[in-house]
């Protein structure tokens, strides 16, 4: 990509990437050094810097959630400037949890590229129940 890829443009791509359950497609619009930013307080919370970090994350939430974790995007891409926010209802389960809630998924594009992602959910506590402390 280059840097005339606008960031709606690149909020779409990401939006038809993971609606398809593409990840590889997805992976390939992150910035090499992009920052995701995890809420809460569990096992995946904090900064994972590097896209091989953000599928280590990727790969675990999976494992956690025995194959189960589903992200679904409720609406398009809105878009400030470098700033693109999409709603997302995400869900998961495992032998003894179930979640399933709204949130929003907010990148920020540099370059053509994701360059940092922010996740909010609507209920955080129960989001950290799910995951557990590991």
């Amino acid at each position: 990509m280059t840097e005339s890829v606008s960031t709606v443009t690149v909020a779409h791509r990401y939006h038809e990437a993971m609606s398809s359950g593409d990840v590889p497609a997805a992976n390939a619009l992150f910035a090499d050094d992009i920052v995701w930013h995890q809420p809460g307080d569990n096992r995946f919370s904090g900064d994972h810097d590097g896209v091989a970090a953000v599928g280590e994350l990727i790969g675990g939430m999976m494992a956690v959630s025995d194959g189960t974790f589903e992200l679904r995007f409720t609406g398009g891409p809105m878009v400030n400037g470098a700033l693109a926010v999409i709603p997302v209802r995400f869900s998961g389960r495992r032998a003894d949890a179930e979640m399933s809630m709204d949130g929003v998924d907010m990148l920020r594009v540099e370059d053509g590229r994701i360059a940092e992602m922010w996740l909010f959910s609507a209920d955080q506590d129960a989001e950290d129940a799910f995951w557990g402390r590991g």
